[in-house]
């Protein structure tokens, strides 16, 4: 049986998609490549295509014994979504709806999901818990939120078991040094200030400086990437073994304000990397550190990658090693 992975040529499900195959899982992995890349896919067998084609999914489907998905899937820039919110309800949520229906269809029951601390939006506790209230501030955290929900209906209705990673900030890069961290347009912080550091930008904004944190920047939990794809497989594993519908945090329950990331990038390149203040930006909450002692306890997930200068460390390499990302020209 194979586990099948959409968004598997993006980021962080190239690096779940490497941590399958380092298991000897088969792999099918389902990118429409609009911000994936193929030379990422490091195992397992790629089709090209978008979740919202029936047919498309009807032939993936089709031609695999799949019992489990994990899905990550989606559009996923803050700005964008408040610019934009109609591309994000399409994309994330028809296509999840989509999705659902052929798992549905196929007898597929297993499904592990990419989701966000940004359901949250401005949390009422730090660290934030599950069971803490989701009030997204933002249009992408609205929408990861709804696909969670309509989860927790096809459970209800269908016995379709899920399990929800609600994550943020991911960074890093994989041990290898084959995969890494391209986005275009990049908007990630850690990316961003190492494309500074290699002189491909002038500076590094900083988004406002009035929030109430100690040195006034937004506040962020940091997860190596490969941690984070060890959560999915853990998961997986979770629910072919009988497992139950869950939502679980990921987090190293340390926050960093953007300052210290730049004050720590600095220390690890050895570069100047300048910074500009900048405006706050729209559906920034303030501080999003999360508790992860339920994945611990239940999924026997254990982070070892958890310091920010080692985070940072690999991902200096990589876009060292690639500093035009995955193309070569």
């Amino acid at each position: 049986m194979a586990v099948l992975v959409t968004g598997g040529a993006g980021y962080i499900g190239s690096h779940a998609v490497a941590a399958l195959h380092e298991r000897g899982e088969d792999i099918v992995i389902i990118d429409n490549l609009q911000q994936g890349h193929k030379e990422a896919v490091l195992g397992g067998k790629l089709y090209v295509g978008d979740l919202r084609d029936g047919d498309f999914l009807d032939t993936v489907f089709g031609e695999n014994a799949i019992d489990a998905v994990i899905h990550f899937a989606a559009n996923s820039l803050v700005g964008e979504s408040m610019k934009d919110p109609g591309k994000y309800y399409h994309n994330n949520v028809y296509g999840t709806l989509c999705l659902l229906e052929k798992m549905n269809q196929y007898g597929v029951k297993r499904i592990v999901f990419s989701s966000t601390a940004a359901t949250y939006g401005e949390p009422e506790n730090i660290p934030i818990h599950e069971e803490d209230r989701t009030l997204p501030t933002n249009t992408y955290g609205e929408t990861k939120l709804s696909m969670e929900k309509m989860m927790k209906w096809y459970d209800t209705a269908y016995d379709l078991k899920y399990v929800s990673l609600r994550y943020f900030n991911a960074a890093g890069a994989h041990a290898s040094g084959r995969i890494g961290e391209d986005h275009n347009p990049e908007t990630h912080l850690v990316p961003l200030v190492l494309q500074t550091a290699l002189g491909q930008r002038s500076h590094i904004s900083i988004f406002g400086d009035d929030y109430a944190t100690e040195d006034g920047t937004c506040v962020r939990d940091y997860i190596h990437v490969s941690d984070l794809a060890d959560a999915h497989v853990l998961a997986v594993e979770r629910l072919r073994k009988g497992g139950d519908s869950a939502i679980y945090n990921l987090g190293n329950g340390t926050g960093f304000s953007v300052k210290q990331v730049i004050d720590i990038a600095r220390q690890v390149t050895g570069r100047e990397i300048p910074a500009v203040m900048e405006t706050r930006r729209a559906g920034d909450p303030a501080v999003l550190v999360a508790s992860s002692d339920r994945a611990r306890q239940e999924l026997g997930w254990n982070p070892s990658r958890n310091k920010l200068e080692d985070i940072i460390g690999s991902a200096w390499a990589w876009h060292q090693a690639n500093p035009r990302g995955y193309n070569k020209d």
